[in-house]
């Protein structure tokens, strides 16, 4: 097994569905640079029979194009349906929870040796790595929009030696538009959004970054300038959780991405995620899980 947790990246995503490779080569393209999706929404259910949470490390841009669902980025539940635009960036973790049999996307992955058009910090503001994901529901014009580029790339790359500059330039394109969106979405927010929500949407980007080393609320409270009983009271009345369940989701997907995808041992994962002990883990693990953390990595290596 691998130190780190497996990314469900292109290597892994090969490894998933070269068995059915087959039924799905006119809907799937892969090359060390990039990877993209024509429909075909076999190739998603082959992927998320290999227990989920993943996590990803690249850039991905697609649409839904038929089809719904819903699947938790980075803790928080999102519905997808037709005509919503999504972002994933580095460091995404995705649940997926449930998908209709007819759900259809098209997308691009970008790998680290792809040639990105932006040099650095010069990213448009979307993909500068304040965001990490993002899902609009946006206007049947703007999807064609996203539509025609991601079809001009799928035909570009499958010509014998594609101009690499052409296809970066269409991802520049296609990242402008999903940029434009995104502000444009983000302004109608902060015109409405009240100040509860946005001290939540805050928490939740803290909790994401640091849940690893900080599981106490005093943490969070401190980062925001508030007390711990007011961010306590904000969080519960704006998503119906307390803001501890919140952290200890957080961790706990970690804590499982290791149990799952590494061989370190209780104790090392313990000290990693800053427990004051190994018992003190296994108890928190089974009391939030109803296992204990040997059970759930027996549970996974049967699933795998």
């Amino acid at each position: 097994m691998n130190k780190q947790p497996k990314l469900m990246d292109v290597s892994r995503m090969r490894d998933i569905l070269t068995t059915n490779f087959d039924q799905i080569s006119n809907n799937v393209y892969f090359s060390n640079e990039l990877a993209m999706l024509h429909g075909n929404p076999q190739v998603l259910h082959l992927i998320i029979q290999h227990v989920p949470p993943f996590v990803i490390n690249d850039y991905r841009l697609g649409i839904v194009i038929r089809g719904e669902g819903d699947v938790n980025f980075n803790l928080v539940d999102r519905h997808l349906q037709k005509g919503t635009l999504i972002y994933l960036g580095p460091g995404t973790i995705i649940n997926p929870i449930r998908f209709s049999d007819d759900l259809e996307l098209m997308g691009i992955a970008l790998f680290a040796d792809f040639p990105m058009p932006f040099a650095a910090g010069q990213f448009p503001s979307a993909f500068n790595g304040q965001v990490r994901d993002f899902q609009l529901p946006v206007s049947n014009e703007d999807v064609q929009t996203a539509r025609h580029i991601l079809e001009t790339l799928w035909t570009l790359v499958h010509q014998t030696d594609y101009h690499r500059p052409t296809v970066s330039a269409l991802v520049a394109a296609l990242m402008y538009h999903y940029d434009r969106l995104f502000n444009q979405q983000a302004d109608r927010l902060a015109a409405t959004r009240s100040r509860e929500q946005t001290i939540f949407d805050r928490f939740i980007q803290l909790v994401n970054e640091y849940c690893r080393e900080q599981h106490q609320i005093m943490y969070y409270a401190d980062r925001l300038c508030l007390t711990e009983r007011y961010l306590g009271t904000v969080v519960r009345h704006t998503s119906g959780i307390t803001a501890k369940e919140w952290i200890d989701r957080a961790l706990i997907t970690r804590i499982k991405l290791e149990l799952r995808h590494t061989d370190k041992s209780a104790a090392q994962i313990a000290d990693e995620m800053c427990f004051p002990n190994t018992s003190f883990f296994c108890k928190y693990f089974k009391r939030i899980t109803g296992i204990t953390p040997l059970k759930y990595r027996a549970y996974g290596k049967e699933k795998s």
